[in-house]
């Protein structure tokens, strides 16, 4: 994506967002032991986004890639 000019997007999809409570506490952890921190999970607005969605009709599934 960053060879096409989206290095702002890339850089939204690998952080930890600011409503993601679990993946700060997580990152705050591994940030005070010295470790890496662990990757983004998702944040409390994508599932609001996908209870409205689904209070309109939609049918939303997700799928895991196994090699993701």
């Amino acid at each position: 994506m960053e060879a096409y000019g989206a290095a702002n997007v890339l850089e939204e999809m690998l952080t930890i967002k600011s409503d993601d409570v679990d993946g700060r506490n997580n990152a705050f952890k591994a940030i005070t032991r010295g470790e890496n921190p662990p990757p983004a999970g998702v944040p409390e607005s994508f599932n609001v986004l996908i209870s409205e969605l689904k209070s309109l009709g939609f049918d939303i599934e997700f799928i895991k890639e196994e090699n993701a």
